[in-house]
């Protein structure tokens, strides 16, 4: 598990909304940052990830996919497993050390360097050390309210904040 970060993701039909807060940590004692971005959006703003794990690793996974929806046109799903595929097979990159959601409007998507790529059953995912309550909160939420995605999982992301120490509640949300 990664400390430090909260991403979730939430999709409903083709709308879909990743939001992630913004506190950085180092080690497991001091914010060392409460406003980074980490969630971004790709291919012409058509594709929307969110990432845990170590700054530098994600960002340079950011990179490879935004790469790979290029080369696949767009298309999330082969994209994804092409980076997975990558990431667990390059020497260099299976050392990264970060979790990946990415989503668009046909699907979303959960990429880790072990090679797993996984579309959660009930269009919810959730990566980072407060993945667990934001999760729940957001199951929660959509099953018990008319809510759309991107108010859910800013809702589950300030829930997320009044529990877990390594989530805050400077909230970034993005919507496709």
């Amino acid at each position: 598990m990664f400390e430090g970060t909260t991403i979730i993701a939430v999709k409903i039909g083709n709308r879909v909304a990743v939001a992630g807060d913004g506190q950085v940590t180092f080690g497991n004692s001091t914010i060392i940052k409460h406003g980074a971005r980490k969630v971004r959006r790709l291919y012409n703003g058509k594709v929307v990830v969110g990432f845990a794990g170590a700054v530098a690793d994600s960002l340079a996974l950011c990179e490879k996919f935004e790469a790979k929806l290029e080369t696949y046109q767009g298309n999330l799903q082969r994209a994804a497993v092409e980076l997975a595929k990558d990431w667990r097979t390059d020497r260099v990159l299976r050392k990264l050390e970060a979790l990946m959601v990415a989503a668009g409007s046909e699907s979303l998507l959960m990429i880790s360097g072990t090679g797993e790529v996984i579309e959660p059953d009930d269009g919810i995912a959730a990566v980072g050390s407060g993945a667990p309550y934001a999760m729940a909160a957001a199951k929660a939420l959509r099953r018990n309210s008319d809510l759309g995605p991107g108010k859910i999982v800013a809702e589950a992301i300030k829930i997320a904040a009044e529990i877990c120490i390594y989530t805050n509640d400077s909230i970034l949300v993005e919507e496709v």
